[in-house]
């Protein structure tokens, strides 16, 4: 199973690791195309005010641009230690036990405008790069990466749930995943999509995925497993279910 969470414009800063080593991370396929972005981010920062242009950031956030110039020496963590936020908060990486937090690394998956996709446990550095972004030397990202990147997770043999956001959604399609969506119920029945608890529950049924032994292969066994970690879900097609707020 390869659960695929989106990332966060957040990271932790600092580390323990290595620096940057690209022929350590999961998938190398990626590793040309995460070169020439990693050298457009490095040579983009040399430039504060057209990096902040880039990236949409304020002058206060040009510790943001400092962390992309040093990308390349800075120590790194495992990718879900390095991303914070919401989502990052619920599944509570430090709480897991060894065992579940080695499933965790083995199951998860970040979806990243930088590196394409990351496994969970793969050492990456704090860097600021958005799906969305437009780099002055490259262009945008989405045309960079959905050439490389969809054949990579075209190849996954591994039930694949997804549960990334829009903007990484677009930089590969994978038609085999299973999508998530994450709904409140009004007393009608009626379904909405909902933003505020969205991150939240991901990162909860993310959490449910690494502590549980049981491994689904398909959407019954994704329902099971939810349910028994007190998540309500339900298949809403061959390839959709919603999680419920």
């Amino acid at each position: 199973m390869l659960v695929l969470l989106p990332p966060s414009e957040t990271k932790a800063i600092g580390g323990t690791g290595a620096p940057l080593d690209h022929a350590v991370l999961s998938c190398p396929e990626l590793n040309p195309v995460r070169d020439k972005i990693a050298s457009a981010l490095v040579e983009l920062a040399d430039d504060l005010p057209a990096s902040l242009a880039a990236l949409d950031l304020s002058e206060r956030q040009a510790d943001e641009v400092v962390r992309n110039q040093e990308l390349r020496h800075s120590p790194t963590l495992p990718a879900l230690a390095r991303y914070t936020g919401v989502l990052y908060d619920s599944l509570d990486l430090p709480s897991l036990k060894k065992g579940e937090r080695d499933r965790a690394y083995r199951r998860l998956a970040i979806a990243s405008a930088l590196f394409g996709v990351v496994r969970g446990g793969d050492p990456i550095p704090a860097y600021r790069l958005s799906g969305g972004s437009v780099l002055p030397s490259i262009g945008s990202l989405t045309a960079l990466w959905r050439p490389a990147l969809e054949p990579v997770l075209h190849t996954i043999d591994d039930f694949v749930v997804d549960l990334r956001s829009g903007a990484y959604a677009t930089l590969a399609k994978i038609p085999d995943a299973v999508v998530v969506r994450v709904v409140s119920e009004d007393g009608r029945g009626v379904r909405k999509a909902v933003s505020h608890f969205n991150k939240a529950h991901k990162g909860l049924l993310a959490r449910a995925l690494s502590t549980s032994r049981a491994e689904p292969g398909n959407i019954p066994g994704l329902i099971k497993v939810a349910r028994t970690a007190g998540l309500r879900m339900e298949k809403t097609g061959d390839r959709a279910v919603d999680l419920f707020t």
